[in-house]
């Protein structure tokens, strides 16, 4: 089997297509989505946007409301491998994780640096999975170590109402509004080598998980200890 990119890079015009014409129309129209604070997200050059991440809806109504730009998700290689998603996928464009393998997960980070270092708006769901209670669970640190390491801003996301419109367990999803709320960037004043310090991406990642928390007003999950 070939070997795998360390992203799929998608297609501008494909983007626009399902933004604008396949896809978009009836997101939509079935659940409304509507952005506060979208004039937080850089209109040019890398951030990441981090989100809370409570149904299968959240990467598509996401990307929906942020304007002009086009947004590269970390995606799990399972969604990627999947005959019915991999050209939506590749055609939108993403970095693949393999969740399963720790050392291969590490060139996601690794392909996250390297796309914002040249001037992508990356997506990232820090917890790796859809929530399984609509509680804020114990997040993964690659969204702290590629900021760090590239220098980038992370752009703190709320999203709310997804679970309703869509819950887990269920097949289909049905008509409720949903909201995308857009925080204030996040800037980590640290040097590149900072990102491979544990403790160092550990609190970074906290601070922005409780900025999540601040926009989605989710509670924390028992497996989260609070920052102090």
């Amino acid at each position: 089997m070939a070997e795998r990119p360390p992203t799929l890079d998608g297609s501008p015009f494909v983007w626009m297509l399902l933004k604008h014409v396949l896809l978009g129309p009836w997101l939509r129209l079935m659940f409304r989505p509507r952005p506060i604070g979208a004039e937080n997200i850089p209109r040019e050059g890398g951030a990441i946007l981090a989100a809370n991440h409570v149904s299968f809806l959240d990467p598509l109504l996401l990307p929906l409301v942020v304007p002009r730009r086009r947004v590269m998700f970390l995606t799990k290689t399972k969604y990627i491998d999947k005959p019915l998603l991999h050209s939506f996928l590749a055609g939108a464009g993403v970095i693949p994780v393999e969740s399963d393998n720790p050392t291969a997960a590490g060139g996601a980070v690794t392909a996250g640096v390297r796309a914002v270092r040249e001037g992508r708006l990356v997506g990232i769901f820090p917890e790796g999975t859809r929530s399984p209670d609509g509680l804020q669970h114990k997040a993964k640190t690659g969204v702290a170590r590629i900021a760090i390491e590239a220098g980038v801003p992370v752009i703190p996301v709320g999203v709310i109402g997804t679970d309703q419109a869509f819950p887990r367990g269920k097949k289909l999803p049905r008509p409720h509004a949903a909201r995308i709320v857009f925080g204030e960037p996040i800037r980590f004043d640290l040097p590149p080598e900072a990102a491979k310090d544990p403790a160092v991406s550990r609190s970074a990642t906290e601070q922005v998980m409780a900025a999540i928390r601040g926009l989605s007003g989710q509670q924390l999950g028992a497996d989260v200890t609070p920052a102090i």
